[in-house]
């Protein structure tokens, strides 16, 4: 990634939270703290060139794998105590550490990553075992970067658990062509208030310091709306609700001059899944930012610092008529150039392609789960904005069964989110829904006796929620057990927690208890997620995932149980040890994914920003997957949910338009049957 992309991705991550699995519970004894330039230092040296450190100075540690600072500390008893690390990084690149205790790693791999700059102290917090008496901890580089500068640790510190307040309404001022500065009330907090992040609908654009109330927003495009909300933050990473929403548009530019258009478009190397495109330059009175390759006016791929491109992610056997046209900074676009056509080759034979679609069903608002009855005659669909779930027979009759208690809406996308049916649903008639409530996320269970819900029970709670990042899939899995996506409720760090319950796929028994065999005696089953929402079982029996990632890369990944997938240390794929990378990544206006289904041992992934359907073929039996072709590229919008009909090689396939995202009108969503010949 470019360097203002990694910074930005680094700023990106709540830096002083409980690190995974490591939930600061407190110590009995009163906290005290040891100053890192009193400790013992292999390979660092005492510095004092960085304001805001504590006592005589910091630990600056060499950049080499094996540099450490260990600490000699007392506890008047044997057991767990919070452990914090003050520390400051003012690079790009993350300095993880091992944690160790008398000689034991306590924590491995432990994120310390940038922190805006070298003057810009945090804390980490975990806890750690300490014997009775004298005790070494010790923390340690495990890459060629060594360690970030380590001020000092304080053992035996509360935990902090409360949330700052919600700050309070934004507003915007200064706007101009690229940029803004919005400001906000106040939020306050019992110890104090350390950050505030500012968020663009689900990703984050920046952050400010906990005594400010303003950020000034840079490198936006002119004459565009931006949907803004600020969480506020605290040192020990609790994070507040979203803020109050506020839409603010930056000026139209003064460059009103767009591009000439692109010179001779031409194609060659035509494949079954790809061709490479060239053409001739444009000119702008400033500067062409970009071109973007189109089918009428629909994007499937912008190109930035070139006049070619291999065009990957075609259908096969297809016809295909594209066009190319030039941006400049201020979002002028070009004239088109010549149209090109082509038809890719034959297809392969590994599954099928699709061959038809159809609709099923309209006049919906936001459908979002979508889970076939055991007689593969019906489907349950729920609508995530007015908590409604429907039946839905195969020839498209749709019929209301109730609605979902408790659940209330996030002005995002929260709201009433997955459902699953029972295994054993003609013995017991139990349903399952995921939704958000007041206090945060629930799996709830009802009564559905084919015709009317009744009935409601909690089965989980405690699952944090805010404006984004809800997760809300449910999936039964062959073993019986019911499998629940969680997203981290926009705070990065509760992915790495394993006693959280968000940024995780979790695995339950139909009566609300961790299903036995779970790998950490909890329900977690895997962790490291951001914003989950796609789940499927393939024909041995393993568990495919996709979710969104924030400014990089979205993900396909298989889920393993115990294994982590990386947020936010990782976007994509990268080399931290530990981290379990993605089997496929997309540019996040490719993808988004929200559903994935599997058809003949093929994966076909429902994309939301990148108004796409993905093929993405198993390799045989293998954990591996093949190249990844799109279909109806921008021809339905927004595509959130896909399931396979039961005894039929065919989708169903929705769509979310009219969300706060797609902006169509109530009731234009709608379902539709995708046949895979």
């Amino acid at each position: 990634m470019t360097p203002t992309r990694a910074l930005t991705w680094c700023l990106s991550l709540a830096l002083a939270v409980p690190l995974a699995g490591l939930t600061a519970s407190g110590a009995a004894q009163a906290a005290t703290d040891h100053q890192a330039e009193d400790a013992a230092i292999s390979q660092g040296t005492v510095a004092s060139d960085h304001a805001g450190y504590t006592g005589t100075g910091f630990v600056d540690y060499t950049n080499i794998t094996g540099s450490y600072v260990e600490f000699t500390v007392s506890a008047a008893a044997a057991g767990p105590s919070s452990l914090a690390l003050r520390f400051a990084n003012g690079t790009a690149t993350d300095r993880p550490m091992n944690i160790s205790v008398n000689g034991t790693v306590a924590a491995a791999g432990v994120s310390f990553p940038a922190t805006a700059n070298w003057d810009t102290w945090v804390t980490r917090t975990l806890d750690v075992p300490l014997a009775a008496g004298t005790n070494k901890i010790r923390a340690t580089a495990t890459t060629a970067n060594g360690g970030p500068n380590l001020d000092r640790i304080t053992v035996g510190a509360a935990a902090d658990t409360q949330t700052p307040t919600r700050p309070g309404q934004p507003s915007c001022s200064a706007i101009g062509e690229n940029g803004l500065t919005l400001s906000w009330g106040a939020s306050t907090d019992n110890v104090g208030v350390s950050a505030y992040d500012v968020y663009e609908h689900g990703n984050k654009l920046g952050e400010a310091a906990g005594d400010a109330t303003s950020k000034a927003l840079t490198g936006l495009t002119a004459n565009t709306t931006y949907n803004l909300t600020v969480i506020a933050r605290d040192a020990s990473g609790n994070a507040s609700q979203a803020s109050p929403v506020v839409d603010c548009t930056t000026a139209r530019s003064s460059d009103t001059s767009p591009p000439t258009a692109p010179g001779t478009l031409t194609s060659s190397n035509v494949t079954a899944n790809s061709a490479d495109l060239s053409w001739g330059a444009s000119t702008d009175d400033k500067a062409v930012t970009g071109y973007d390759l189109r089918s009428g006016t629909t994007v499937y791929k912008s190109v930035t610092g070139g006049t070619s491109t291999t065009l990957t992610g075609l259908a096969c056997n297809s016809p295909y008529t594209l066009n190319v046209v030039a941006r400049d900074a201020a979002g002028n676009v070009s004239p088109q150039s010549n149209t090109v056509a082509f038809t890719t080759r034959a297809c392969a034979t590994d599954g099928g392609v699709p061959s038809s679609i159809g609709t099923v069903s309209s006049g919906w608002t936001v459908p979002w789960g979508t889970y076939w009855m055991p007689d593969g005659q019906s489907a349950l669909v729920t609508e995530r904005d007015d908590f409604r779930v429907w039946k839905v027979t195969t020839d498209g009759t749709r019929t209301q069964v109730g609605t979902v208690p408790n659940a209330v809406t996030t002005n995002g996308e929260g709201g009433l989110m997955g459902v699953a049916v029972d295994p054993q649903w003609a013995t017991n008639h139990y349903v399952y829904f995921m939704h958000t409530a007041a206090e945060g996320n629930r799996v709830a269970r009802m009564t559905y006796n084919g015709s009317s819900l009744t009935g409601y029970t909690i089965l989980l709670q405690g699952i944090k929620q805010n404006r984004y990042h809800n997760g809300g899939r449910l999936l039964f899995g062959p073993d019986g057990y019911l499998y629940v996506s969680t997203g981290e409720a926009q705070t990065p760090a509760l992915a790495q927690d394993k006693n959280s319950l968000n940024g995780k796929i979790l695995r339950m028994t139909t009566d609300g208890k961790a299903a036995p065999g779970n790998p950490f005696g909890n329900y977690v089953y895997s962790y490291g997620h951001r914003n989950p929402q796609g789940l499927a079982f393939d024909r041995n029996g393993r568990l495919w995932e996709a979710e969104f990632g924030d400014v990089s890369k979205d993900e396909l990944n298989l889920i393993k149980p115990g294994a982590n997938y990386g947020w936010p240390t990782c976007e994509g794929t990268c080399s931290v040890a530990g981290m379990t990378n993605p089997k496929k990544t997309w540019n996040t206006s490719e993808a988004s994914p929200s559903g994935i289904a599997i058809v003949r041992n093929v994966i076909y992934m429902a994309s939301l920003r990148g108004e796409r359907l993905w093929r993405v073929p198993i390799t045989g039996d293998t954990e591996e997957v093949g190249t990844p072709t799109a279909y109806y590229v921008g021809t339905y919008g927004r595509l959130r949910t896909v399931t396979k009909v039961p005894g039929a090689d065919q989708l169903w396939l929705s769509t979310t338009n009219c969300d706060n995202v797609g902006g169509a009108a109530d009731g234009s969503d709608k379902i539709f049957r995708v046949s895979i010949s």
